[in-house]
């Protein structure tokens, strides 16, 4: 064993005692974190503008501060934008952490002092709790790559702006400097195609043990280091331990990635977004990802289906239950109140608190009232591919609400195979029956013979890759959603695949 594993087998059960010290302490954890929050931020302008002097409880909080997405909280931002101090958090922050917005455009989320070791640590930890429950250390010798956007950053007003994968990648500590790949100039490319093929070049014949990233970005450089080589990713790179993912659920991804690798590889789920890093899989026998509650963001939580109420319900976190559909809202050390993130999620466990990203609370199909969020279609999926052995590339889906003649509407599922199918009428009756025992309205719906059964539209090879790249979305954090309740997407795929 390396001095380099044996170190990190020693701090890594330093760091589960830690983790265990707060994760079985959870409402005295929030509550420490909360008060924190309000007495550092007290004096900034959201601070004065929402009585943070008065507020004692957190029923004073949830009485004056309202739950804001970032539409409602972009006159604050505009300010920290425009270079202004002790807006949403003391001083200025560190960074701006630029992401596509839906109906605003670009975003801008605020990355403070206080705020940017959460990131690291939390991606740190991870890997070092894998470490501490398998004692696995042979990988930490190896090659680690990180498919992530362009680290090079411009300046706004004083403040330094980029994606947050790039501005993360200038924090990869020394003692992996070595590791790490893609060189500094090869990560800095920024069209994503060449970049990939880049890399290929770079790390065809290393030693690589840790490959991290969005499942469908990877996916595309396993691809193209298999079209290079002729090679199994496992016989290629053969001490590939770990895949480090998150972003999108990996479930639909996961059967095409152990054809691609030719082996099983063991997997951490990491929760990150801009506006935190919110939870990682801490273990490889539980399911869920722990939430990280002493990171300097105090959560909330509304039910989904109460969400779009005038005044819904908001619960802390010893108020929530096993496996309900939670809008997830947080308040945090970059300067974000009672922020909406947009994702909903579920818990696993409550002992310690672990959740799954179920979808997106703006992504899910309600055109007849059945709300199928993304959960249902990611296990439906799963099901129906796994019952006939086909591998998925990518898929998304719409409601069909007005077909030609006089068909009943129902869903349409676009979704691109790994390889040509015969059996595409077989999957969409596995799909259709996974989705029903799921989504006991979408069930009657269809016996009510309101919808009929889902539809498959067969996406070509490279379909969602050119759907993303015509909208300038290719590569880096970008994902394709999962649902929508209209039919903007579906309706380009469908030009794109009748051209």
């Amino acid at each position: 064993m390396s001095l380099k594993a044996l170190g990190a087998k020693i701090f890594a059960k330093y760091i589960r005692k830690k983790i265990n010290k707060w994760a079985s302490n959870p409402l005295e954890t929030q509550e420490r974190v909360f008060k924190s929050l309000l007495d550092q931020a007290k004096h900034t302008q959201f601070g004065k503008d929402h009585g943070f002097q008065n507020i004692e409880t957190y029923s004073d909080f949830a009485k004056y501060v309202p739950i804001r997405d970032y539409e409602e909280l972009k006159s604050y931002v505009n300010r920290v934008v425009d270079g202004e101090k002790d807006i949403l958090w003391p001083g200025k922050p560190l960074y701006l952490a630029k992401t596509s917005g839906t109906t605003s455009g670009a975003k801008y989320i605020p990355l403070t002092a206080a705020s940017m070791p959460t990131h690291i640590n939390a991606a740190r930890n991870a890997i070092l709790c894998y470490i501490e429950e398998t004692g696995n250390t042979g990988f930490v010798d190896g090659k680690m790559i990180f498919l992530q956007g362009s680290p090079e950053m411009e300046e706004k007003n004083g403040i330094l702006l980029g994606r947050l994968s790039g501005i993360v990648a200038h924090y990869v500590p020394k003692y992996l400097q070595r590791n790490r790949m893609p060189s500094w100039e090869t990560n800095c490319i920024e069209d994503w195609e060449e970049k990939v093929d880049a890399i290929v070049k770079e790390t065809v014949d290393q030693n690589m043990t840790i490959i991290s990233g969005i499942p469908p970005w990877v996916q595309m450089y396993f691809e193209r280091l298999h079209k290079k080589t002729n090679k199994k990713i496992g016989e290629l790179f053969k001490n590939f331990e770990l895949f480090i993912y998150g972003g999108v659920n990996f479930e639909p991804y996961k059967s095409t990635f152990e054809k691609l690798i030719g082996r099983k590889v063991a997997g951490i789920e990491l929760y990150p977004a801009s506006e935190g890093f919110f939870a990682f899989q801490d273990s490889q026998k539980e399911k869920g990802m722990l939430l990280q509650l002493d990171s300097g963001m105090f959560y909330e939580f509304v039910k989904a289906d109460e969400f779009f109420e005038e005044n819904p319900k908001r619960l802390t976190i010893g108020e929530v239950e096993v496996g309900v559909n939670y809008v997830m809202l947080v308040s945090t050390n970059a300067g974000l109140w009672a922020y909406n993130i947009g994702d909903t999620v579920q818990f696993t466990n409550t002992s310690p608190y672990r959740v799954v990203v179920s979808g997106r609370i703006k992504h899910f199909i309600s055109a007849f009232g059945e709300h199928v969020i993304g959960k249902e279609v990611d296990q439906a999926l799963k099901e129906g591919a796994d019952a006939i052995g086909v591998m998925i590339n990518d898929f998304t889906v719409a409601p069909q609400v007005n077909p030609e003649g006089n068909e009943l509407p129902y869903h349409e599922w676009f979704i691109e195979f790994q390889d040509s199918q015969n059996d595409v009428e077989q999957l969409a009756v596995e799909i259709d029956n996974a989705l029903r025992k799921q989504n006991s309205y979408y069930n009657d719906l269809i016996e009510g013979k309101i919808l009929k059964r889902l539809q498959i539209t067969i996406v070509p090879k490279d379909g969602f890759k050119n759907y993303m790249k015509s909208i300038g979305k290719l590569g880096g954090q970008n994902k394709l959603p999962r649902l929508s309740n209209d039919r903007k997407i579906a309706d380009r795929l469908t030009t794109m695949i009748n051209k």
